[in-house]
């Protein structure tokens, strides 16, 4: 059995600015590198072989922060495009309720949810599935089929789209996930990648 490890980053000074972040590279905040050890805590009785985190820093970070705590700091780390946050076009830098008094509620629920609604010129969920899973389909599954234990840490869109394809999520229900900053979701996959059992921590 692989065990995969999905860990969304820890609080960054975006997500307390309350501002639209994106491919807008931030750090973590005081609480957010809390966040990140935190959830090395709670992974203290796993070893992994292979580790992946976008390229951004609030992303890289996290998963430092995580090693350190696992005292692992040996895995080997794959930094990539292809699991940075989704990208949120003119939105970035926004902050939200200011967006939401100028455009309604409505509207900005549905940038931000929307499977198939974009940001202006951003990207909608379904093109972030598609890179993510692509990623995932060509560098990671082979690892998992191979029994390894690996860890990867990225943003909240990005997971939404990775674990709608892993557990065979609707549009409905994909639109409905919220995943909190350093959340920890974990997977025991056989040899075919089919989930034998799923946790959150």
């Amino acid at each position: 059995m692989a065990t995969l490890v999905l860990v969304r980053h820890g609080q960054s000074v975006a997500n307390l600015a309350n501002v639209f972040t994106g491919w807008l590279d931030v750090a973590l905040t005081p609480q957010g590198e809390a966040e990140a050890r935190q959830a090395g805590a709670k992974l203290r009785a796993l070893h992994f072989d292979q580790a992946y985190c976008s390229t951004l820093v609030r992303s890289r970070r996290t998963l430092e922060l995580i090693l350190e705590q696992l005292h692992q700091a040996t895995v080997p780390v794959h930094a990539a495009e292809a699991l940075r946050e989704r990208m949120y076009g003119a939105l970035q830098g926004l902050n939200k309720a200011e967006t939401i008094r100028q455009y309604g509620l409505t509207q900005v629920n549905t940038w931000r949810r929307s499977y198939e609604d974009a940001p202006p010129e951003g990207e909608t969920l379904h093109h972030t599935q598609q890179r993510v899973v692509a990623y995932y389909e060509q560098e990671i599954a082979p690892q998992l089929r191979r029994g390894r234990h690996v860890l990867v840490v990225s943003h909240g869109n990005t997971l939404r789209a990775l674990r709608m394809q892993l557990e065979g999520l609707s549009v409905a229900q994909v639109e409905a996930l919220e995943i909190p900053t350093g959340g920890v979701r974990v997977y025991e996959l056989d040899s075919a990648l089919a989930i034998g059992q799923m946790r959150d921590l």
